[in-house]
């Protein structure tokens, strides 16, 4: 008799949630390889009237988060979280990674024991004490299951329109990896496996940190130079961070789009380098921002800054990241932006 197929669940449905729905869906229909049924847990609203569930399950299309692209049939939206899980072999969290934590404690008895999950929330866990964790890290101790991860250059909205991108996925476990990308990968997004899965993880929060950096050299009207530089020397803290923190990775890891790819991408075309940007130019503080611009997203970047300097205050390191501390400060606005120069200008790179 040959073994069930198993069953997805995604944990998710904003802007890039609903995004890997709709790739799942297609995927699971054409290649009947898993249950036909993909639940996606849905954060329930009310858009022009209507239930933002219903509207997905009659129109098979989420208005509000990714208007314009349909979803197929077999995914279903649900408003309860523990009944998008239930029974599930493999949960993908796509979650804004303020809600995690959460979200794991409501569902922690309800999951599988022989199930695993897959992150693609980039951003780092800062527990009541301080501490500072990787969200994986949380999902597989609240959870008791593996966690892996999904990193790399992916504007949602490019990804669901099918224009050609690729993503790095962070498992140590062959089989696990496997399933993950015959579940993602299509012709247009391609899937690249690898082992190195906490600096996978810590590239896609340190990226947004970077990409901040570049809005507010947007913002105050520098040029691609410029630029290059906030890239460049933000590279360097990435590469300095993960070293100093999770040796024993792969050096070419920073060449796979999880790395110098999404930095690039999101410097350029991202959320918050967009919103950084407008923080210089209309002075305007971040939370208004992303309430004005986003549409109910939330934006990453400056909690992964501060995450990081608590991460960083807690290994006596908080002087070594000039970068990442004047994005920190200007986002707090303990810092003018102007000041960013200054981090840039007198960066230990040039000592």
């Amino acid at each position: 008799m040959s073994d069930p197929l198993k069953r997805v669940a995604i944990v998710g449905s904003g802007n890039w949630g609903s995004t890997i729905a709709k790739i799942v869906g297609n995927n699971i229909e054409k290649f009947n390889t898993f249950e036909n049924e993909v639940r996606m847990y849905v954060y329930e609203e009310v858009v022009d009237g209507r239930k933002l569930t219903e509207i997905i399950n009659q129109e098979h299309e989420n208005v509000k988060y990714l208007p314009g692209h349909k979803f197929s049939p077999n995914v279903v939206a649900y408003p309860d979280v523990v009944e998008a899980v239930k029974d599930a072999d493999i949960l993908l969290f796509i979650l804004p990674h303020q809600f995690v934590e959460r979200t794991c404690l409501a569902i922690k008895s309800h999951v599988k024991s022989t199930a695993f999950a897959v992150s693609f929330s980039k951003g780092f866990y800062v527990g009541k004490d301080k501490h500072v964790d990787l969200l994986s890290s949380v999902i597989s101790r609240s959870l008791e299951i593996p966690c892996y991860v999904l990193m790399g250059a992916n504007i949602a909205t490019e990804v669901a329109a099918g224009t050609f991108c690729e993503a790095t996925v962070g498992s140590r476990n062959y089989e696990h990896g496997q399933l993950v990308k015959g579940l993602i990968q299509t012709d247009e997004f391609r899937i690249v496996i690898k082992p190195d899965t906490e600096v996978i993880e810590v590239l896609g929060a340190l990226k947004n940190i970077v990409a901040v950096a570049a809005g507010f050299s947007d913002g105050l009207g520098y040029g691609d130079n410029t630029k290059a530089a906030v890239i460049r020397l933000g590279l360097k803290e990435m590469v300095k961070f993960c070293e100093e923190f999770f040796p024993g990775h792969h050096p070419q890891i920073f060449l796979e789009s999880c790395g110098v790819a999404d930095l690039v991408t999101t410097c350029y075309g991202g959320r918050n380098r967009k919103v950084a940007a407008a923080f210089v130019k209309t002075g305007k503080d971040i939370r208004t921002l992303e309430e004005e611009m986003l549409n109910g997203q939330k934006l990453q970047g400056p909690d992964a800054a501060a995450e990081v300097q608590e991460w960083l205050k807690e290994k006596g390191q908080a002087n070594k990241f000039p970068l990442f501390a004047a994005v920190h400060d200007i986002c707090e606005r303990r810092m003018d932006p102007k000041a960013l120069i200054d981090a840039l200008r007198y960066h230990p790179e040039f000592w």
